[in-house]
This record gives C-alpha cells, structure tokens and sequence, in this order.
C-alpha cells in the first residue's frame, strides 16, 4: 500500500513583495517517507524560496503546501512555528549557531518549541552526546562553547540539532559548499547514515551535481519550477 507524501506542493505560485519581485509557480513537488531528494539549481533560481515555502516562513499566494499531512497554509504564524519546530529539523548553509552558548545548549535548542519531539528524543543530553559520537565529534564536545569549534565541528553540530528528537524531515540548504570533495564525501556519509537510522526524509538543496548519485532522486529547480516576469 503506497503511503502519502511527507511533502506535498500541488500549483503553488508565489512572488515576493514589490514590481520586481522574484517569482515562480510549482505545479507539482512531493517527496515520499524516507526518501531523500537532492534539488539542483544555481543561485537565484528560487531553492531558498522553496524551502520557505515549505518551512511555512512565507506563504504561497496560491496553492497547496502540504507537510507531514498539514496544510501549513491553514495555519496561523505561531502554530506554523510549532508545527515546523516538530516535523523539520534544518540545516543551514551559514550553521546559525548561538557562538555563546554550549554545543548542548545549541543542539537541544529546537526541543524547547517542540514538546512532542522533546518526549521522542527521552534523555536529551544522552541524545546530544550519541549524536555527537555517531557524527564522528570527540568525546567531552558538549561543554565547549560553539564559537570555539572549527568550521567542520560546527557543521556537524548543526547535524545534530537538526536531527535531535527524530523529526521525519530533514531539509539541508547547501550544507557543504564549503567543503572539498574529499570531506564533502565524509560529511556525505555521517549524514546519510543518522537519516537512514531516524528513518527521515531528506530534501537538500545545492547546486553541486557530484552527490547526486547518492540520492533516490535528483531533480533541477529549471525543471521543477516555472518563473514568472515582474509586471510591465
């Protein structure tokens, strides 16, 4: 029995604000349970845009934007908030760490907005320490302070809080554009390994073909979505 998409965009447009505005319509998008999906594109080709779409930060002007089977449409600012607290753990190109504060207090970070994923994760600094181990970090890392950690702990920090409390997304935005093929292939395969072992679904978005063969399926953002002109 064919299950229904974790994610789920049907004829989706939207532009952001002003006679210049970047624009584009989605007719269809899904991503299944436990899939992971790699989208290409280059930069201003609207993958960042998609991933607010789909994290409920901005709002399609028409459409559906399913989540986890939630309308995230029908849903008001706060309750979005929550909502993507509990279903999307994110990785960020820029890791956004709190640099003050301890590698715990920054992956346990999301579990303060989201109850539910806080009862599935149980003992969180137990959580934290397993992530950091499985995600090759040294033993003790969980006191230091994140503005201390190289680039690559710090991406590996970042991991964790996004995987912390098991959501059932995962959405990584260029997480290793700054990496070599060499340790692009190392972060590659930690990544992929904690993914497998949740049992999430992956959507990372890039604009780097190398790792496409990793994925179940590679689309490009030209052929994903279609632009739209600003207005004479």
């Amino acid at each position: 029995m064919s299950q229904d998409p974790i994610i789920a965009l049907k004829n989706v447009a939207f532009r952001w604000p002003g006679r210049d505005g970047f624009g584009f319509s989605i007719p269809d998008f899904t991503v299944q349970p436990r899939e992971a999906v790699l989208l290409l594109g280059e930069s201003g080709s609207g993958k960042s845009t998609l991933l607010s779409l789909i994290c409920g930060t901005v709002l399609a002007q028409t459409g559906t934007v399913q989540v986890a089977g939630q309308e995230v449409r029908a849903l008001a600012k706060g309750a979005r908030d929550r909502f993507r607290a509990e279903q999307i753990g994110m990785v960020f190109q820029q890791f956004n760490l709190l640099p003050f504060g301890s590698v715990l207090d920054n992956i346990t970070l999301p579990l303060r907005f989201a109850p539910e994923r806080r009862k599935r994760c149980g003992d969180a600094p137990e959580n934290a320490a397993a992530l950091c181990q499985a995600l090759g970090l040294p033993e003790g890392i969980l006191r230091a302070k994140a503005a201390t950690l190289s680039v690559g702990q710090q991406q590996r920090v970042a991991v964790a809080r996004a995987l912390i409390g098991a959501p059932p997304i995962l959405i990584a935005d260029e997480p290793t554009s700054a990496l070599d093929e060499t340790r692009q292939a190392q972060f590659l395969d930690l990544l992929f390994a904690q993914v497998q072992a949740q049992g999430s679904s992956l959507l990372m978005v890039s604009h780097d073909p190398r790792m496409g063969q990793r994925f179940d399926r590679v689309l490009k953002m030209e052929d994903l979505v279609q632009r739209e002109r600003p207005a004479a």
